[in-house]
């Protein structure tokens, strides 16, 4: 007996029709019915009580459907496992990180994937915000972490994690010494920027909050990395503001890191290309690891 003797023989037990069933499945009525007939001889029962006006299932037809369609989700199923098996250990999970991420948290969520998904290995890729938003649209890689990209119908854009905003000074600050500062007290003093070419996302998150809070700094200063905004901030040029994360990471001695009265944050968000047929099974479980995870 052939899988095409089943599929054959659904098609009739569904429609209750051989003309019917010879349309869907695009074949002529006379080979499905001498198929059919050949299914019966090999089984040796009959699946079909046939009159002039219409067809009927026997007991053993009725089973045998039954039987037939679990035969082929299985199938299916086997099929699609072994597929995802076979990608798994092949193709790792190309994954693009905006190059001043320093954040423990995405350490953290890298490390928990391996561990509940040991199967399925990341193979990371360091670049500008810029380079991963072209990167996701030619499919060079299959997500990205970023503080956010310029709106684009493409790539979509989850929150992944978010971070406490903290205020950054200068040693010798005059607000050095204070235990909690207010985002407007911080920002009477000049402060420095980060550039927009280099961290669209991060500058679009600082203005919605100077909107929210109807602040206007007064820029002293532009920087196109972290290190070198710490750097100017360090410098005495202006003071600044950056996620908890990162400054937990980085420890820097010539930076005073205080909080902020405000209850705001930066979010860290995962990114992918819009897939129009769904995205591989491999990839949609990270992006629910990833926006899960905090």
């Amino acid at each position: 007996m052939e899988l095409r003797h089943l599929r054959y023989f659904i098609a009739v037990a569904e429609e209750l029709n051989f003309r019917r069933a010879a349309e869907r499945i695009h074949i002529d009525q006379t080979p499905l019915s001498r198929t059919i007939r050949d299914l019966e001889e090999r089984l040796g029962v009959t699946l079909f009580v046939r009159t002039p006006r219409k067809l009927q299932l026997t007991p053993a037809g009725a089973k045998l459907l039954d039987q037939a369609r679990g035969l082929f989700i299985r199938l299916e199923r086997t099929k699609r496992v072994v597929r995802e098996t076979d990608a798994r250990h092949r193709e790792p999970l190309r994954i693009g990180v905006d190059d001043s991420t320093a954040q423990p948290k995405l350490a953290e969520c890298l490390a928990r994937w391996q561990t509940v998904s040991a199967g399925i290995p990341i193979e990371l890729a360091e670049m500008r915000t810029t380079e991963l938003l072209a990167a996701l649209r030619s499919e060079e890689v299959d997500a990205g972490f970023s503080f956010g990209l310029p709106d684009d119908e493409a790539i979509a854009q989850q929150p992944a994690w978010t971070s406490p905003i903290v205020a950054l000074l200068p040693l010798v600050h005059e607000l050095a010494a204070r235990e909690v500062i207010s985002l407007a007290e911080l920002l009477s003093f000049p402060a420095i920027a980060c550039n927009a070419a280099y961290h669209p996302g991060l500058c679009q998150q600082m203005e919605a909050i100077f909107r929210r809070y109807s602040v206007a700094p007064t820029i002293a200063g532009e920087a196109r990395s972290l290190t070198g905004y710490l750097t100017r901030v360090a410098a005495g040029h202006g003071v600044g503001v950056a996620d908890a994360d990162h400054m937990q990471a980085l420890r820097r001695t010539d930076v005073v890191v205080v909080p902020l009265a405000e209850p705001i944050h930066f979010t860290t968000y995962v990114l992918h290309k819009h897939q129009p047929n769904g995205l591989p099974e491999a990839l949609q479980r990270f992006l629910t690891h990833a926006t899960t995870l905090h």
